[in-house]
Formats: structure tokens, sequence, C-alpha cells
């Protein structure tokens, strides 16, 4: 008996391997891939400007990255005691703007460096709702709890979506001709927009990023929002909130991920890693018993012989806790 409805999902024609680095850019549900990503020892870069949620946002971004752009002192502002920026997350916040200055800047040049040889860079919408300052009609990619009416909000048209994010993919590949751009749409509601301008703005999204992938051909789709709202298609995947996806939904969301988007023989790697990776985490009762150290030294001759066979991971860590 079929209790759901199914998606085939085309596996990307140029698969992700351990020999590939990845940029990660977008909403929080970026962050549920990334960590993943990262768990299994992949080498990639997770959100330089933070999370970022509306196109224009990611578009601006991309464009920073690829200009080699640093930040001023003069492009930050004082607010909750507090030095921000407009175009970051407050991740970067802090109170001394020395300090919000050059995390910025590190995090820049990091980004610079790698969007020039990244192999693949994975895009999440989460919104296209913009805010801009009303002083200045400057587009803001995080409000930083500032008074509502410093802004006008906006619902982006597909047009505006696709101009801007096109504009920014001209850009990457002129730098990068072989990247491959991911894109996907966030399956997290935005309810504080309502459920009528939450669905009107997902669509925008999925119609502009569609837009996009037949324009580039470079440029793919995976559908995170469809496998959580149109497969699963019920709140128990939800948290208690009934906006984010819920371990089981974004787990789910994965293991799509890895199959349509993951070179099968780097599958067989990642259950390695895998094991290794959660064996580091394991918190003993009695770290002092033979039965322990028996465990460390068999995860640690693991470790060594699966870096011998496949030296590119880093697995440093494991290696100094195993020993």
């Amino acid at each position: 008996m079929q209790l759901t409805l199914t998606l085939d999902i085309p596996p990307l024609p140029k698969p992700i391997t351990y020999s590939d680095s990845i940029l990660l850019l977008g909403s929080c549900f970026t962050e549920h891939i990334s960590e993943r990503l990262a768990k299994h020892k992949f080498h990639l870069v997770s959100n330089p400007h933070g999370i970022l949620f509306n196109p224009l946002s990611v578009a601006n971004s991309i464009d920073s990255y690829t200009a080699n752009k640093l930040y001023t002192k003069d492009e930050l502002f004082y607010l909750n005691e507090l030095w921000n920026s407009w175009d970051h997350h407050t991740r970067f916040s802090n109170v001394d703007a020395n300090e919000t200055l050059n995390q910025i800047n590190r995090s820049q040049q990091e980004a610079s460096a790698s969007i020039k040889n990244v192999a693949y860079v994975i895009i999440t919408l989460g919104s296209a709702f913009q805010y801009y300052l009303v002083e200045n009609g400057k587009p803001v990619a995080n409000n930083h709890r500032a008074p509502a009416q410093w802004f006008e909000k906006k619902l982006l048209s597909i047009a505006e979506i696709t101009e801007a994010l096109g504009e920014s993919m001209e850009r990457l590949f002129a730098i990068n001709p072989d990247v491959q751009v991911l894109f996907t749409v966030s399956p997290v509601r935005h309810i504080r927009d309502g459920v009528v301008d939450n669905n009107r703005s997902k669509a925008r999204l999925i119609e502009a990023v569609h837009s996009l992938c037949s324009n580039f051909a470079n440029a793919y789709y995976f559908p995170a929002y469809e496998l959580v709202v149109d497969i699963l298609r019920d709140y128990r995947f939800y948290d208690i909130d009934f906006v984010h996806p819920n371990y089981l939904a974004t787990q789910f969301v994965w293991d799509q991920f890895v199959s349509s988007c993951i070179e099968p023989c780097t599958r067989n790697i990642m259950q390695q890693v895998l094991e290794i990776v959660t064996a580091r985490s394991h918190r003993p009762r009695f770290p002092g018993t033979d039965a322990h150290k028996k465990f460390k030294a068999d995860y640690l001759l693991k470790t060594q012989q699966i870096l011998k066979q496949y030296p590119f991971l880093d697995m440093s860590e494991e290696l100094q806790y195993f020993v």
C-alpha cells in the first residue's frame, strides 16, 4: 500500500564528491544542510553573511564575494547597544565596532577566496518579502530589532527576483565558469506574513528559481519545499510552532538530497565517516575503564585506516580524541 505521493528527483549531472568544495547561502534551512555536510567532513563555507532570507540579500552577498568587497566602519550602525550591518545577520553584531568589522571582513575574505574555485554554490531562498530603509531605500538583510517604522515592506515580483539573482550568477560564472548552482526553496513557513502571503511569497520564489534554471545551463533545482509540503504533508513533521520542519522532516530531506545530489561512491565513504564522527561524540560515564580504552583504540585504528584509504578527509579532531 502506498501512503504518500512519490517525487522523482533527477540526479545532478555532476554529483557532489569529497573533492568538491561547497559554498552555501541563504535561509535557516541552509544551516540544516550545511551541518550535515560538515558532519560528514565535506569541504564547505556556510553563510558568510549569516542567515539570509530574501533573494536581494543573497544576490548582494554573491556580488560582494565576486568583487572582493571589504566593509568599512561607516557601513555599520549603532542600535540596541550593538554595532550592526544592514547586510548581515545579527551573529556579526558586537558591542565593539572594530570587532564587528573584523568578523565581517574575515568572513568576506574567506568567501571571496572560496567562490573563485568552489564546485557548488547551494542557495536556499526563504521569503520573497523585502524590507527597505525608509530613509534611503536601502534593502536590508536583517531588521536587527529596529523600530518597524524604519522600514517599508514589499513583496518582490518574479521579474525582480530573477533579474537580481541572474545578474549575480553572471558575475559568478565570469570568475568561476565551471561552478554548479543548486537552488532550493525553504519549507519553513514565514507565518508572520500570514498564510496567504507566505504562499504568495513561496510561489514567486519557486517560479523565479525555475526561470533561472531554464536560463543557466549550470543551475539546478532541489525540491526541499515540495518534499515537506507535498510529500510529507502533515503537521507531525513540524516543530511545535507549526512553522519549522522537525528533525524527522529535515532528515528525510537530507536523505533525498544524498540520493540525488551526491555521487554513489561518496555515499559509501560518508557512512564510514559518520560512524567515526558519531563515536567521537560519545561521552563515557567511566573513561578510565578498560572497556572505554579498547573502544578508543578500536576507533583510532578505524580512523587511521579510513585516512590511509581517503587521505583527503580531515579527521584531525577524531584522531586527537581517540589517541
